[in-house]
């Protein structure tokens, strides 16, 4: 891992997808699922046959009115990134979801997720138009003190609505960030 300062960029095309940056996705998730990370699979391991297919339906759903990649970097590595997402029923296009918020393990407490979340605060304010952000996360890992630190409000909770194992329900965490 090269070592500087944290490069946030947003990507708004799939065009705009290298296959390297495609491939540090893939091995992104793949690390950060199988440390126990709540990243959109529950049942880790995983490997590349369940990542990549993940990682190339988010890329064909890029578009910046709609879905945009927030990706973190530091001295050309991906450390982080994130997706942020317009529902396009017009009831509900003035609020955005956050989706795979995740950061390489051995990165973790230097601040790069806190930075990518205020990152896409600005993005989805100031480009995108959304009035809040919302997201759905899993108890009992911390998330909801990570995510309170930072201005987000639980506002519900489904009380063990995700079964990891026989014996392991956990709940999920409904959090809104409003004003943006």
């Amino acid at each position: 891992m090269n070592s500087g300062t944290l490069d946030l960029r947003q990507v708004t095309t799939p065009d705009a997808v290298t296959a390297q940056l495609r491939q540090t996705l893939i091995d992104c998730w793949i690390e950060v699922t199988n440390a126990g990370g709540a990243a959109g699979f529950p049942f880790p391991p995983i490997d590349a046959t369940q990542a990549a297919p993940a990682v190339d339906s988010l890329v064909a759903g890029l578009a910046p009115e709609r879905s945009r990649l927030v990706v973190a970097s530091m001295g050309g590595d991906l450390v982080g990134w994130l997706n942020v997402r317009r529902d396009p029923f017009a009831l509900t296009a003035h609020w955005g979801t956050l989706h795979h918020v995740q950061t390489r393990t051995s990165l973790r407490g230097l601040g790069i997720g806190g930075s990518l979340m205020n990152h896409v605060r600005g993005i989805a304010r100031d480009e995108m138009g959304l009035e809040q952000l919302h997201l759905a996360a899993r108890g009992g890992v911390g998330l909801e003190d990570f995510y309170g630190r930072l201005g987000w409000k639980e506002i519900g909770r489904w009380p063990g609505a995700l079964r990891l194992a026989p014996g392991d329900d956990r709940d999920e965490v409904l959090m809104i960030l409003t004003p943006l």
